[in-house]
């Protein structure tokens, strides 16, 4: 494992860290603890020491999950914790405490080596001013229960700017991958926090996985023709690494093969180690993705639930799949998530959206979904789908029906 200085101190960080927004899961969403215990603690045997959460991660089960199976028997000490202000709920200064005090309960830790506040951008981050949040950061830093702050970003790159100019942050979290090098903060924003002295936290550095598994043939390509032969996971990880600026690349690991493969190049990965020739490569990359992507979605699931009960990220998933795999596989599996696999055995096609903006309000991408929803309807949800998918429905509510 390489390791690198969180600026400002002498604290060595593992250029990987363990993300926990996507934990592996069983049937009903509920976090698999056998499975995400023994590799979360898996990959901190090997030594992964950054470990990052927040509150509303798997509606608010992740923080709860990792103190109380995760930070027991000497694992709160080897690790450096991160979890953060959920400033997307909070309206009064009141809450700020109510709620940091529950974090501190939920993980049953006394302090937090890193805290952020989360997923800001210019408006969020004028309201926090208003409601006392410098007093507050002030507080817990002198109190020592938070050693470093910092805050994640999903905004403009000039509030991202004036954000790291408002108060002596120690650390800021961006997203930042082959094709987001320029997307909100950027790598523009990057460089200017780093001149500050601040550490750099890069998330989405595989774009939700959508930049590995089974990646476009047109892409594969690009990648076969190179004399440098790595996988897509190793290409993209190295890329963010390349740069000097960052400290921690957070990874959202789920499964066995992938922590394997990524604690390996985390092993190999060493800032400016990519050469002109590698950064051809990339540049080739990110122009065939941007031919082939119709919405920049991560599948974070901000956006969730919908009032109206659309699986917003597997609609726009089924979406970049029409157009970058197969068009008749995509069809499949958007009438499959959106037309039969639901909870209430009613279909929720893009169509029924309440037209609320909830949605929108709350994604960090800043897609304008019920704009993206009229190109899934036009090209996902023609009479053909919607006619299977009621078939099926009425097949399996027929034979539950039999079953009683």
């Amino acid at each position: 494992m390489q390791y690198r200085t969180m600026p400002g101190s002498d604290e060595k960080l593992s250029i990987l860290g363990y993300g926990c927004m996507r934990l592996p899961t069983r049937v009903g969403g509920l976090i698999d603890k056998e499975k995400a215990l023994k590799q979360i603690r898996g990959a901190i045997d090997r030594g992964v020491n950054y470990i990052d959460t927040a509150y509303p991660y798997h509606f608010g089960a992740s923080e709860t999950f990792l103190g109380d199976y995760v930070l027991k028997d000497g694992y709160r000490e080897k690790v450096k914790l991160a979890t953060k202000l959920p400033c997307m709920t909070i309206r009064k200064k009141e809450a700020i405490r109510e709620t940091f005090n529950k974090q501190l309960n939920k993980l049953q830790t006394d302090y937090f080596d890193y805290y952020l506040l989360h997923s800001l951008d210019g408006q969020t981050w004028d309201r926090m001013l208003d409601i006392g949040i410098i007093d507050f950061m002030n507080e817990i830093k002198a109190s020592g229960q938070v050693k470093k702050m910092g805050f994640s970003f999903h905004g403009k790159k000039e509030d991202f700017m004036k954000i790291c100019d408002g108060y002596d942050f120690d650390f800021a979290q961006v997203q930042f991958n082959i094709l987001d090098e320029h997307f909100q903060a950027g790598i523009e924003g990057i460089e200017y926090a780093h001149e500050k002295g601040m550490g750099i936290i890069a998330m989405e550095p595989l774009r939700g996985g959508s930049l590995v598994g089974k990646i476009p043939i047109e892409v594969q390509t690009v990648y076969n023709e190179s004399p440098i032969k790595r996988s897509p996971a190793e290409w993209a990880l190295k890329w963010v690494w390349n740069h000097p600026a960052v400290t921690v690349v957070l990874s959202g690991m789920n499964v066995d093969e992938h922590i394997d493969e990524n604690v390996r190049i985390a092993s190999e990965s060493l800032p400016n180690g990519f050469s002109e020739d590698d950064l051809t490569v990339i540049e080739k990359v990110r122009g065939t993705y941007d031919k082939l992507l119709q919405v920049g979605c991560t599948g974070c699931a901000y956006c969730m639930p919908c009032p109206a009960g659309i699986n917003i990220p597997a609609a726009f998933k089924n979406l970049n799949n029409y157009y970058m795999f197969s068009k008749t596989r995509a069809r499949i599996y958007h009438m499959a998530y959106l037309g039969v696999q639901t909870e209430d055995g009613k279909a929720h096609f893009t169509n029924v959206c309440i037209d609320c903006g909830q949605c929108e309000e709350k994604c960090p991408q800043h897609i304008e979904v019920r704009k993206v929803f009229k190109q899934v309807e036009k090209d996902l949800e023609g009479p053909v789908v919607k006619g299977i998918s009621a078939l099926s429905r009425a097949v399996l509510n027929r034979n539950k029906t039999i079953r009683k």
